[in-house]
């Protein structure tokens, strides 16, 4: 988990995640410089399975992300926003699929809508931004991996990281690279309560048609610096 300047919703999340992890289980959160009092709320959590991390300054979500991801031990890793809620079941219903499927490296899932004082907008993220479907082109194109709802097997960081700087966000790098790298699944349910707001730190309006194609400049030459650092194989 990436927090910044998150202190008004971060118990609640926090706690959401906590109740579905097991003893050996670990919450990384990586406090990106908070101005607020995030890194208190953290700190007073009494659970051993959270382990707080702080950067003196902020260097911004996708390098906060890297420090977390390089922190975690587990073999399947979870994204976390700093502001959602996670259903009950969600751990259970993603680590059965990587368990059934030795082939699966990525697996995402629905998210119900909500707004800052938690009310329902939406039943289903995807019937607003379109159904989920694979595909490299596709998701370049429009992205459909969203990059709360992802979890991967720990074994594909090697393929993620480092997060090139002049990337947009961290999930649409990826999801791109697991189309190339790996397999994904999609659970078609709500597994998270997706909190949409005026802080969020992806974009609550559309983008120029500008910043489009720049942003879509940048994640094709750093796909074709990793593909050509690392090849094809996984």
């Amino acid at each position: 988990m990436a927090v910044y300047n998150g202190a008004a919703f971060l118990k609640a999340q926090a706690e959401s995640i906590l109740e579905q992890l097991g003893a050996q289980d670990e919450l990384i959160a990586v406090d990106d410089g908070s101005r607020d009092d995030s890194l208190g709320v953290l700190q007073s959590i009494q659970d051993p399975r959270l382990h707080v991390h702080h950067n003196e300054r902020n260097l911004g979500v996708v390098q906060a992300f890297e420090r977390a991801l390089n922190l975690a031990g587990g073999d399947i890793v979870f994204l976390s926003d700093q502001d959602d809620v996670w259903l009950s079941g969600k751990v259970a219903k993603a680590l059965k699929v990587f368990a059934s499927n030795p082939s699966v490296t990525m697996v995402a899932s629905d998210a119900i809508l909500i707004d800052e004082q938690g009310r329902t907008l939406n039943e289903s993220f995807f019937s607003v931004r379109g159904r989920f479907s694979g595909g490299f082109i596709r998701n370049f194109i429009k992205n459909k991996y969203l990059g709360c709802t992802l979890s991967f097997r720990r074994t594909m960081l090697r393929n993620f990281l480092p997060i090139p700087q002049d990337v947009p966000m961290h999930d649409i790098w990826f999801g791109l690279l697991n189309e190339i790298y790996g397999k994904a699944y999609f659970i078609d349910e709500p597994l998270i309560a997706y909190r949409r707001h005026r802080r969020n730190a992806s974009p609550f309006v559309h983008v120029g048609p500008v910043q489009m194609v720049l942003w879509r400049y940048r994640l094709a030459k750093n796909i074709v610096r990793r593909v050509a650092t690392r090849g094809f194989r996984a």
